[in-house]
Order: structure tokens, then C-alpha cells, then sequence
């Protein structure tokens, strides 16, 4: 028999190889046809039993991806949602029941019901490649991985390491895959097909739990549930949130099954699958990839970076360019000004590469401490984040000018300033771009890609593809104050700022926007950034005339700049602000501090600061943490009444 998707082949040893090469797709996927065909290929096989099978991918890009999302988004109905989860869930338990060795070859991603599928075979190898990564993101979309993954999982590793796995949507590489048991073995490339062979004719016996944690997956399950739920509590809210609730509670008391779970309870197929988190998280997926596809027409691969500035952006733009593999030099006017960056470099390799010293070391090799701008003449991107100082910013790239190579990126990381009036400075001022990182570098995903009027084609798509190398969003907006996300964030914060001067404390301030679903309420946001930054953008973006609100301006005054001081509105410790209990927060506070940033981001899409709405969603949710589960602040307000704004 001949499948569209699958591939068979029997060796000598009767073993099968089945490949998945999903036709005209760049990743395999598991729609209803492919998985429909892996009913089809176990019937043959019943047929005419092999030795043993291996479930391998085809493509380069990786193992599988998960279910076609595509076929998600047009579940319209119960019975749909029912259907599609009872399609995996029963053609994974006829795999996990054959009666001969099944090995899952997992080369390159493994996501979602790709995972689930490797769990309902007998082994599991990885390949230890970078590409490599095991993941349930099911949370993340807002629902939940149905097709087996909630039993088999926690049987597998653990309950403990199970839920932590799918209640974070994190991935794990081929070598934690291995010792978190999720994994038999993990082995280079270059030898994985005969070890698949080895191990799958090893009879070795399935991995089995100790005691304890068979014990903490059954009789003792109530614990480990009650346990997670706290710790998932300060995180998120049930109302915003619904699946990871829904996780722990199918999994303890429904033993994984969801299609076990009666229709009534808010962890149901149908509650979790049609919901307004559902359906926009998977809208939030979509953004992230439209904003992917920026760069993606250009195939400039910047090998050497030159970053202008070692402050806290510059350093770790800088930092992040070097973990990718760039050689960079990091300019300030002297060693001492660049030393604390190299400093933090060191932390942030060390943690990304634990335990991989050489790594790390090579990471840090790649960023060269360089006070007097050599690195300038050889530099494919030249990355300026100095103060924002107009006159300094264009006495700085009048001399880059000179000295870099005629087809470098000339890029400013500015917040508030336009990049036409930095531009004047150059005889081609076509050659500025803004390419503008969000604090902290490391976490935030986004960057805004800026063009002004005067900005070439050929660097505003060679900054997008170098932002694209860096593994973050490129946005592309348009040359205005504060482009989109300062412009969605100046007046979101100076409506806190008068709530203060009219005597709401800063805890019942930011308590009010964590419960409207912020990671992170407006105050502590201010102090985060710095009371002296957030003075100066808002004086960019409002206007030299404009009154600072009194509670900022008597806190920069009295020296008290936020968490770098020690001192903001909040007194900072060990890096985290000291809180007292919030008071009771007043009705609509949050919809309050909330509806300027609203009325924000529609001025931006009418003014053509990014092309279009849905544009404008994944720039403030993806650069500022916007509530994903709302869609984006558009999105969240083509649901309020009218009489709501």
C-alpha cells in the first residue's frame, strides 16, 4: 500500500522504517490525513507483523510540529472539537498497543501531538543536534495535549517533571530529554539510524518509575495536584487562563483522558477547545508568525556587529548578538565603562549553556571589549545606543559614517527620537534604520524595525533579517514619536502616574492591572525601566511644554530613579521591589489606566505607524506583554461596549 504522506520501507531484519514527508510542506504536521494514513500503515502491519517500527521525519526542519493548526481553527462546534480529539487519541492507543517494538527517531523539533505520538511508542531517541527540542505548547495555545500526552507523560517521567512540562509549554533539549527519562538515549548523527536498530532490538524493557512516583501518579495524586494548582495560582487566573487548571485537574482525576471529562465541567473538550482565550491565543500564534516572515526576502548573514554604547541595552544587544554566534565588539569610552557589561555577558552565557563550558567560553570570546571603535571599519551592523541625546547621536554617526563599509546596517536602538532627525547628520541618510530593542534584551521578544522617510530598502530589509538571526519579532513601524510600543506605553503609564498623584497607592495601582491580566502591573513597570527614562521619554513623546505628574517628577528629584537606585516608588531588594499588601482595588481603575493605551494603539494604525491592526496587537503584546489571552489591545476592544470607548 502506498500513502501520500508516509514512507515504508522493510530492511533485511524486518525492521520498518515509516517516514513522515508531509508533501509541500516545510514541517510535517499531524492533520486528519496523516493521521488517518497512520491507522492505514498499522493495518498493514497487523497484517504482516515487523520485527519492529521506526517512526522517523523526512524533513530537515525537524520531526513533527504538532497538529495542524490550520484544522484547530475551523473547529466550530462541540461534536468538532470531540471528533479531533478522539482522531489522536485513538489511533495513538492502537500504536502504543501493537505487539512488536516501536522507536520514535526524534531529529530536530518534536512538538505537541508530535511528542504525543513519540509517547505512545516504546522507545524514544533523540539526536543530539541544536535543532533538537521536545515540547507540549498546547498550554500556550490554550488548550491542552488530548491525544495522550496527559496520561502517558507523568507514567513516563514523573508527575511532577509531567506537569511542569505541560503546564509551561517549555521545551527541553536532546540531552534533558534523556535525563529526564523522556528520552532512552540520545546519540549523535552520525550513528543514530543503527543505534535505532540496536535499541529497538535491545527487548529492553520500557522505563519504569520508581516507587514513589507511581505512588505520586495514583493514590497520592491529589497532592501533587494541589501542589501544582498553587503554584500555577501565582501565575495565572483560572478566568484568563483556563487550560492549565484543566490540566491538573484531568490528569488527577480523570486519569488523562479528556475525552473521560463530562461536558458540564469547565475542563471540558468543549470548554477549553471553543473558548475566548482559545481563540485568541491561537490568534497570538498567528501574529507571531506574520511578524517571522518579516526579513525572511533577504538573505543578508551579518557575520561582524558593533555596538556603540555598553550601558545596560547596549550590553546586552551586544550579549545577545555574540549567544547567536556574531563576533562583536563593544564600544564606551573606556574599559571600565564596558568591563560591567562583559560581566553580565559571562552570567547570561553561563546559564544558557549550563554545564557546556566551552560553549560559554566561545560565547564570550565572540565579544571583544573594543573603547576605541576598530571594530567600526569591519562591522556588518552598527548598532548605536548611547543616551538619548539628539546632538550626540548625530556627532556619532557623522563619524561612523566616515569610517564604516559602504554597504554596512547603520542602525540607532533610540526609544523617543525620530530617526529622520538623527538621519540629517549623514550624507546618505537613507542608510539609517531604527532597529529598537525592548529592557530586559534577553526576555523581550520584539523589535520595532524603524523606517524613516528618507530610510533605503536594502538596510530596512537587512535589519529585519539581522533581527530575525537574533531569533527576535521584527516589527516594521513607521518613523513617529515613540513609534508603537512607547506610544501605546507613555500614556498607559501616566495614567498611573495621576492615579498616584491622587493618593492610590503603587501596590493597588499595579494589583489592578495583574488582575486585568498585565505581567506586570505599571508602577513596578516604571521602576523596572527608570524614573529618569521614563522622564525623558515622556518629555520626547508629550512635548517639552508638558507637566510631569508630581509623583514622578519629586521621586527623579530627590535622586530616587527605580530599581537601579535602589529607591523608585518602591524600595528594591536582592532585585525585587518590597510590596506592602495591596488595599482593595476601586471598580474600573483598570479599565481607567488601561483606555488611554487602547485609545493609543488605534491612533497608531490610523496614523499608519504600523500597516495595520493585527500588526499593532503583536507589537504591544509581543513588546510589552499585553494580556495575550485578550488578542492585543484592538482586539480586546472590539469587545467592550460601545459606551466603554
Amino acid at each position: 500500500m502506498k500513502f501520500a504522506n508516509w514512507k515504508l520501507e522493510r530492511d533485511a531484519d524486518g525492521i520498518v522504517w515509516a517516514t513522515l514527508d508531509v508533501p509541500g510542506a516545510a514541517a510535517n504536521t499531524l492533520g486528519s490525513a496523516v493521521l488517518a494514513e497512520l491507522g492505514s500503515l498499522l493495518d498493514e502491519l497487523d497484517r504482516q507483523p515487523p520485527t519492529g517500527l521506526v517512526i522517523r521525519s523526512g524533513k530537515a526542519a525537524g520531526f513533527i510540529a504538532g497538529a495542524d493548526i490550520d484544522e484547530f481553527t475551523r473547529i466550530d462546534s462541540a461534536e468538532a472539537a470531540r471528533a479531533l480529539v478522539e482522531r489522536g487519541w485513538t489511533v495513538f492507543g492502537r500504536l502504543a498497543a501493537v505487539s512488536y517494538p516501536t522507536l520514535a527517531l526524534i531529529r530536530g523539533h518534536c512538538m505537541g501531538g508530535g511528542l504525543e505520538l513519540t509517547l505512545a511508542c516504546r522507545y524514544r531517541l533523540t539526536v543530539d543536534e541544536p535543532g533538537t527540542r521536545l515540547a507540549l505548547p498546547e498550554v500556550m495555545l490554550g488548550i491542552y495535549p488530548a491525544w495522550g500526552g496527559m496520561l502517558r507523560l507523568p507514567r513516563l517521567i514523573g508527575p511532577a517533571a509531567a506537569l511542569d512540562l505541560m503546564l509551561t509549554g517549555k521545551g527541553v533539549d536532546a540531552a534533558k530529554a534523556k535525563r529526564l527519562g523522556l528520552a532512552d538515549d540520545c546519540v549523535p548523527v552520525r550513528v543514530m539510524d543503527g543505534a535505532a536498530r540496536v535499541l529497538l532490538l535491545s527487548g529492553r524493557d520500557p522505563r519504569r518509575l520508581p516507587l514513589l512516583q507511581r505512588v505520586l501518579n495514583g493514590p497520592l495524586s491529589g497532592i501533587v495536584a494541589g501542589k501544582a494548582k498553587k503554584q500555577v495560582a501565582t501565575k495565572v487566573r483560572p478566568e484568563h487562563y483556563p487550560a492549565p487548571y484543566a490540566i491538573i485537574d484531568i490528569w488527577a482525576n480523570y486519569g488523562g483522558n479528556a475525552l473521560a471529562v463530562p461536558a458540564a465541567s469547565s475542563s471540558s473538550l468543549e470548554a477549553i477547545f471553543r473558548s475566548p482565550t482559545a481563540r485568541n491565543l491561537v490568534r497570538v500564534f498567528f501574529l507571531q508568525e506574520r511578524l517571522k516572515g518579516f526579513g525572511k526576502d533577504c538573505d543578508f548573514k551579518p557575520v561582524r556587529v558593533h555596538v556603540i554604547g555598553a550601558g545596560v541595552m547596549g550590553g546586552d544587544i551586544a550579549t545577545e548578538c555574540a549567544l547567536r554566534g556574531m563576533i562583536v565588539t563593544l564600544q564606551d569610552q573606556s574599559i571600565e565603562r564596558i568591563a560591567p557589561a562583559i560581566a553580565r555577558a559571562a552570567k547570561r552565557f553561563e546559564r544558557k549553556f549550563r554545564g557546556k563550558r566551552r560553549e560559554a567560553r566561545f560565547a564570550l570570546d565572540r565579544l571583544i571589549p573594543d573603547p576605541a571603535g576598530h571594530g567600526v571599519a569591519r562591522a556588518d551592523v552598527i548598532v548605536e545606543a548611547i543616551f538619548e541625546n539628539l546632538d550626540a547621536k548625530r556627532a556619532l554617526f557623522a563619524d561612523i559614517e566616515k569610517r564604516a563599509k559602504p554597504d554596512a546596517v547603520l542602525a540607532s536602538n533610540t526609544s523617543s527620537l525620530r530617526i529622520a532627525d538623527i538621519a540629517v547628520a549623514l550624507t546618505a541618510p537613507g542608510r539609517l534604520v531604527g532597529i529598537h530593542f525592548f529592557n530586559p534584551v534577553a526576555v523581550l521578544p520584539l523589535v520595532e524595525v524603524v523606517r524613516s522617510a528618507a530610510t533605503d530598502d536594502e538596510p530596512f530589509r537587512r535589519a529585519a533579517a539581522f533581527v530575525r538571526k537574533l531569533d527576535k519579532l521584527p516589527l516594521p513601524v513607521k518613523d513617529e514619536p515613540g513609534f508603537l510600543v512607547n506610544a501605546v506605553l507613555g500614556p498607559y503609564m501616566y495614567e498611573a502616574l495621576r492615579c498616584l498623584d491622587e493618593g492610590i497607592a503603587p501596590e493597588t495601582i499595579d494589583a489592578a492591572l495583574l488582575a486585568f491580566g498585565m505581567p506586570m502591573g505599571p508602577v513596578e513597570l516604571m521602576d523596572t525601566v527608570g524614573l529618569d527614562i521614563a522622564v525623558a521619554a515622556g518629555k520626547t513623546l508629550a512635548g517639552p511644554g508638558a507637566v510631569l505628574p508630581k509623583a514622578l517628577a519629586d521621586r527623579v528629584a530627590a535622586g530616587q530613579l527605580g530599581k537601579k537606585s535602589g529607591q523608585g516608588f518602591y524600595r528594591w531588594q536582592d532585585g525585587r521591589a518590597q510590596k506592602s499588601p495591596a488595599a482593595a482595588v476601586p471598580d474600573g481603575l483598570a479599565g481607567r489606566i488601561v483606555a488611554p493605551l487602547l485609545a493609543a494603539a488605534a491612533n497608531c494604525v490610523e496614523k499608519g505607524v504600523v500597516e495595520d491592526a493585527d500588526l499593532a496587537d503583536a507589537g504591544v503584546i509581543f513588546g510589552t506583554g499585553f494580556a495575550p489571552f485578550t488578542g492585543g489591545p484592538l482586539n480586546y476592544s472590539r469587545g467592550l461596549p460601545k459606551s466603554a470607548g
